[in-house]
């Protein structure tokens, strides 16, 4: 029951038949995060929340809603979440992101990226060595900053998934719904 979900995209039925099609009963969701304000990472909130009653929020402090009677907790500063699963905390005073630590090391997961994927990467570094970084990057150029990582997942609002897939063709790769990442 502490399955953690990021976000909820824009359309809260596409939320819930994605979640169908990938066999996962919005009722084990135990704790979900939201990572900014916009409405592409917010829509689905009302929808899964009427499918589970028990689910608990992370959000950052620029977020403001209202869910009477759930656990909702403010994020500013780096948290643990759940077993290997920690928030950055709110970073450029709007997003957070997600930094799972799985055997290989420190996998960071991006709502847009707003912050800096620079500041991100450091930020999540607090929890271990950066193994690797799916979600979207917003505006990001400084290509150098995924040097050090083992798998990149370019996608949502990332400008120059290109770019990057040419740069780094070992380990940059396709990202999109549905994709199940085994780590």
């Amino acid at each position: 029951q502490n399955s953690p979900l990021f976000d909820t995209g824009a359309d809260g039925t596409r939320l819930l038949h994605n979640m169908k099609e990938l066999d996962i009963d919005p009722k084990n969701i135990g704790i979900i995060v939201l990572s900014h304000a916009h409405w592409d990472h917010t829509g689905g909130l009302s929808e899964i929340l009427k499918q589970n009653e028990t689910a608990e929020l992370y959000i950052p402090s620029s977020l403001h809603i209202s869910t009477p009677g759930r656990k909702v907790t403010i994020v500013k500063e780096a948290i643990q979440i759940c077993q290997d699963v920690f928030s950055t905390g709110e970073l450029g005073g709007t997003e957070q992101s997600l930094a799972l630590k799985i055997d290989k090391g420190i996998f960071v997961v991006t709502g847009c990226s707003h912050p800096g994927v620079g500041n991100i990467l450091k930020a999540a570094s607090k929890f271990g060595k950066l193994y690797g970084i799916a979600g979207g990057f917003h505006g990001f150029r400084d290509f150098k900053a995924l040097d050090e990582l083992s798998l990149i997942y370019p996608c949502h609002c990332t400008q120059y998934k290109k770019e990057i897939r040419e740069l780094f063709k070992d380990k940059a790769l396709e990202c999109g719904v549905g994709l199940v990442i085994q780590l």
